[in-house]
C-alpha cells in the first residue's frame, strides 16, 4: 500500500480511537444525570439524553462512514489494514448505539410518552431501533457479526471474475450480456458471474445466524422482521403488500414473459420456444431488467454520450436538479467522490455498485460510481444524484440528525428512480439536444422498453428477493437448500430457469450484492417503483398537464417545489401521511398499471395464438 493511502488509514484509525475515548466519556456523564430524573422534568431530561446521544452518534457515524468509504474505494488483495480500521470503526459505533445504558434509558423515557413531544418520541424510537442492530447486551455476538460483514464485503468486492482464465470486470460481464449474440459466449459470461457465490456461501450462512441472534436480543423475531419494522409494519403485512403488487401486475408481466420467450428463442436460434426463459438469454445477470432487448429507433444515446464523455454525464445530471430549483452540489462532492472506473494499471479495485453516501449526516456528500459515457450510466447518474439531493433537502434545522432519512427507505429509491426515468423521456431528451425533436420514434417500443425494465423488476424484487430473504431469516433456511430455494422462486415468480446445473455447491443468491450487505431490505426497491409512478402521475397530471409517457421536467420550478416539500421532512413525518398529504392516496400499483395500459393491447396482439407458460402465483 502506498504512503498516501497508509497515512490516510492511520489518521482514520487515530480519529476513531480519540472519538471513542472523548465522546463516550461525555455521554456517560449525561446518562448519570438522567438516572434520577423526576417525572415532572422528564421531557427536558429526555432532550438532554437525545442531544448527547446525537453528538456522539454523529462523531462515530462520520468515522464509520469514512472507514466504510475506504474499504469500498480501495480494495487491495492481501492487505488487511483497511478491513481492520473498518471493523474498529463499526465496533465503536456498535458500542455506542447498542450500549446497555442507551437501551435502558431509552426504554425508560419511552415509558413516559405522554410527557414527551412527538419529535422526541420519534427520535427515541430510532435510537432503540438502532440499538437492536448492535445490542451490547450481547457484545461478543455483535463483534462477531461486524467482523463477518467486513470479511463478506472484502470477499465480494475483491473477487476476480474470469472468463476462460482471463480476468474481467463486472462491467465487462454486463456488456457481454447486453450485446453478445453467441449463446455459448453468453453462457460463459453468465456462469463466470456466479462463481463468486461459492466464495460467499459460508459467510452468508454465518451472517444469517449472527444477524438473527443480534436482533433477537431486543425481542425481534428475526432479522427480516427487524428490517420490516422500520416501515411500521409486520413481516406478514410486508409480504402481503408485495404479493399484492405482483398480483396486480401479473397479467401484464405474463404478456411480457410470453413475448420475450418467443423473441429470444428466435434471436438465439432455438428449435423450440422454452416454457421458462434460460437465464443467460437475458441482458441482466439476475433477470431483473430486460430493457436491453429493445432498441428504440430515433433514441440512440450511446453514440452521442460517448462523444460527450463521462464527466459530462455527472455534470448534466446536476444541471437537471438545478433547473428544478435545487442548489448546486458542494464542490467537495466532486473532490471527495469516486465517480469513474479505476485505471487498469491501478494497484487496487473498488466496489462497482453505484451508491450515494451522506458521510456525516450534514454536508459531506459523496457518490461511488464507475461512470462510463453510455445510456445506462446516464440514467444511473440521475438516480444517484436523486439520493444526494434527498440528503441535501432534509439536512436542515427542522430535521434532527437522527431523522435525516427518507420518509421510508423505499422513498429514497423512488426519488432517484423517478428522476432517472424522467431524464429518459423523449421530450426531455429533445430539450437537451440528445435526440432530434423531430425524430420519428415508435411510442409503443419506448413503452415496451420501459416495461421490460420496470414491470419485469417487480417479480424479482417483490418476489424472488423478498421471499428468499424472508425464508433465509424467518424460516432459518438451511444452507444446503439455498440454491434450490433461490431457483424455485426465480422460476415461480420470474419464469426463468438456470441454463446449467446449479447444485448446492453454488450460492447464486449471494452473487446479488444486497443479499450480503444490504440484507432483508430488497422490498424497498419494489415499493420505490410503485411510489415513483404515483409521484410521476401526480406531476404529469397536476403540474405539467402532459401525457405521463412523454413529459419534460427540465426547468420546471414547480416540480422542484413539490419534490422539495416531500424531501425536506426526512422521516419526521410518517411515510403514509406523506403520501396522503402530498398525493391524496395510499400506496397503490394503479398509476403504474395506468402508465403501461397502451402496451397491453399491443402485447396481446403479438402473443395471439401463443401459449402462456408463466407459473401461477
Amino acid at each position: 500500500m502506498n504512503v498516501q493511502l497508509s497515512n490516510r488509514f492511520s489518521k482514520t484509525g487515530g480519529n476513531i480511537a480519540r472519538a471513542i475515548m472523548s465522546t463516550l466519556i461525555l455521554f456517560l456523564s449525561v446518562l448519570s444525570t438522567t438516572a434520577g430524573a423526576p417525572e415532572s422534568d422528564i421531557s427536558n431530561k429526555a432532550q438532554a439524553f437525545i442531544d448527547e446521544y446525537t453528538k456522539t452518534f454523529l462523531d462515530l457515524y462520520a468515522l464509520s462512514a469514512e472507514a466504510e468509504w475506504a474499504s469500498n474505494t480501495v480494495i487491495i488483495d492481501g492487505v488487511g489494514a483497511i478491513d481492520n480500521i473498518t471493523k474498529l470503526a463499526n465496533e465503536a459505533m456498535a458500542r455506542h448505539t447498542g450500549s446497555v445504558s442507551v437501551i435502558e434509558h431509552t426504554k425508560k423515557f419511552l415509558n413516559h410518552k405522554d410527557k414527551l413531544t412527538p419529535l422526541q418520541v420519534k427520535q427515541l424510537e430510532v435510537i432503540l431501533y438502532g440499538a437492536a442492530n448492535n445490542p451490547q447486551t450481547v457484545p461478543d455476538l455483535v463483534k462477531k457479526r461486524i467482523a463477518a460483514e467486513t470479511r463478506q464485503n472484502t470477499n465480494l468486492f475483491g473477487y476476480s471474475f474470469k472468463i476462460d482464465g482471463e480476468e474481467v470486470t463486472p462491467n465487462q460481464i454486463d456488456s457481454i450480456l447486453y450485446e453478445e449474440t453467441d449463446p455459448s459466449k453468453r453462457l460463459k459470461a453468465w456462469e463466470a458471474s456466479k462463481e463468486v457465490g461459492k466464495e460467499l456461501k459460508e459467510g452468508l450462512a454465518e451472517l444469517v445466524d449472527l444477524r438473527n441472534k443480534t436482533v433477537q436480543a431486543l425481542d425481534y423475531h428475526d432479522y427480516f422482521d427487524y428490517q420490516v419494522s422500520d416501515y411500521g409494519m409486520t413481516s406478514k403485512e410486508m409480504m402481503e403488500m408485495n404479493r399484492k403488487f405482483m398480483k396486480e401486475l401479473r397479467p401484464l408481466y405474463r404478456e411480457l414473459h410470453t413475448w420475450a420467450r418467443h423473441e429470444l428463442a428466435e434471436k438465439y436460434g432455438a428449435k423450440k420456444v422454452p416454457d421458462l426463459i434460460p437465464a443467460h438469454w437475458l441482458p441482466n445477470r439476475w433477470g431483473q431488467d430486460w430493457a436491453e432487448m429493445v432498441k428504440v429507433e430515433g433514441i440512440d444515446l450511446d453514440g452521442i454520450l460517448e462523444e460527450k464523455g463521462s464527466e459530462w454525464l455527472v455534470k448534466q445530471s446536476e444541471r437537471f436538479y438545478i433547473s428544478l430549483g435545487f442548489d448546486p452540489l458542494p464542490e467537495s462532492f466532486y473532490t471527495k467522490s469516486s465517480l469513474y472506473p479505476v485505471a487498469k494499471d491501478a494497484p487496487y479495485k473498488k466496489n462497482t455498485h453505484a451508491s450515494a453516501w451522506h458521510m456525516n449526516l450534514q454536508n459531506d456528500l459523496r457518490s461511488l460510481m464507475s461512470v462510463e459515457p453510455n445510456a445506462r450510466w446516464y440514467e444511473t447518474t440521475h438516480h444517484e444524484l436523486g439520493h444526494i439531493y434527498y440528503y441535501m433537502a432534509y439536512t436542515n434545522p427542522e430535521v434532527p440528525p437522527l431523522l435525516r432519512r427518507g420518509a421510508n427507505r423505499g422513498f429514497h429509491e423512488a426519488v432517484g428512480s423517478l428522476l432517472g426515468m424522467a431524464s429518459t423521456q423523449k421530450p426531455f431528451l429533445a430539450k437537451l439536444n440528445l435526440i432530434d425533436k423531430n425524430a420519428k420514434t415508435d411510442e409503443i417500443q419506448i413503452l415496451l422498453r420501459e416495461a421490460l425494465g420496470m414491470v419485469v423488476f417487480i417479480p424479482f424484487s417483490a418476489g424472488t428477493m423478498t421471499h428468499f430473504e424472508h425464508d433465509l431469516y424467518s424460516q432459518n433456511l438451511s444452507k444446503d437448500e439455498y440454491n434450490a430455494r433461490w431457483w424455485s422462486y426465480v422460476q415461480k415468480f420470474q419464469g426463468i430457469e438456470p441454463p446449467s446445473d446449479r447444485d448446492e455447491s453454488y450460492c447464486d443468491a449471494a452473487t446479488k450484492t444486497h443479499i450480503n450487505n444490504d440484507a432483508a431490505q430488497y422490498y424497498d426497491y419494489a415499493i420505490s417503483y410503485i411510489i415513483l409512478h404515483q409521484l410521476h402521475a401526480h406531476i404529469a397530471k397536476n403540474i405539467l398537464k402532459q401525457d405521463p409517457r412523454a413529459t419534460n421536467y427540465y426547468g420546471n420550478k414547480e416540480i422542484g417545489t413539490f419534490l422539495h416539500g416531500i424531501l425536506k421532512t426526512g422521516s419526521v413525518v410518517d411515510w403514509r401521511k406523506v403520501m396522503r398529504d402530498n398525493l391524496g392516496e395510499e400506496i397503490s400499483a394503479k398509476p403504474m398499471l395506468d402508465y403501461f395500459e397502451p402496451l397491453m393491447a399491443y402485447l396481446k396482439k403479438q402473443n395471439k395464438g401463443r401459449k402462456h407458460t408463466l407459473p401461477a402465483l
